[in-house]
């Protein structure tokens, strides 16, 4: 009995082989969607309260010196210290 339930197992592992298909489907993009960065525009992001917050790529342009970020009222504040 056993034989024949591991004869039947293989037998059926082999036949459900052809469930994956060989190649990905290729999806056309849909042109009815335009993706925005968070609705801010270029260079800026959403901050933590859902406004737009600057993005500094200068680091001497930083609002905060390092060690510190923008708290939620705009001030500077230390970084988990």
């Amino acid at each position: 009995m056993r034989k024949l339930t591991a004869v039947a197992f293989f037998l059926g592992s082999i036949a459900s082989a052809q469930a994956m298909p060989l190649a990905p489907v290729a999806t056309a993009p849909n042109a009815n969607v335009i993706q925005v960065a968070g609705g801010c525009g270029i260079g800026w992001h959403r901050g933590p309260y859902g406004g737009c917050l600057r993005n500094y790529a200068n680091p001497g342009a930083h609002a905060c010196p390092r060690g510190y970020h923008i708290g939620p009222y705009g001030g500077c504040r230390g970084n988990g210290r």
